[in-house]
């Protein structure tokens, strides 16, 4: 069985890694971790460099989970690298975070987890820190 982690940094990707360890320990599971970016953006928030790698490893080090990492540079959007991910390993799980935002700021910038929540052919755990 695998938990795929859409992980992204910062306190709410630390609480979903922390979420997603929890998960995949009483599911007795692995958990791929898919940090993604489009290759044609050479600034993202949400490009993980190693030391945050890093540090989610060791959530689920603690949460004696195994782990795999995949850090993704794409031409499709983050949010379908990480369904491709969740279709390929046949996820019993995909655990995202949910940071709030506006109904305008989704309009025009989308939202990542929103297009995994309602795409997602798995159960989808929605993280807030």
């Amino acid at each position: 069985m695998t938990v795929v982690l859409a992980y992204a940094p910062g306190e709410l990707g630390t609480a979903s890694a922390r979420t997603a360890g929890r998960a995949a320990a009483l599911l007795g599971a692995r958990v791929v971790i898919v940090n993604a970016t489009r290759a044609d953006r050479l600034v993202d928030p949400r490009w993980a460099d190693e030391a945050e790698l890093a540090r989610v490893i060791e959530i689920l080090d603690e949460a004696h989970v195994d782990h795999e990492v995949r850090h993704l540079r794409s031409g499709a959007l983050p949010a379908d690298v990480v369904l491709e991910v969740a279709e390929e390993v046949d996820a019993v799980l995909v655990v995202v975070g949910l940071r709030r935002r506006t109904p305008v700021g989704k309009l025009v910038l989308g939202s990542t987890p929103q297009q995994i929540l309602l795409r997602a052919t798995c159960p989808v755990l929605a993280v807030k820190a």
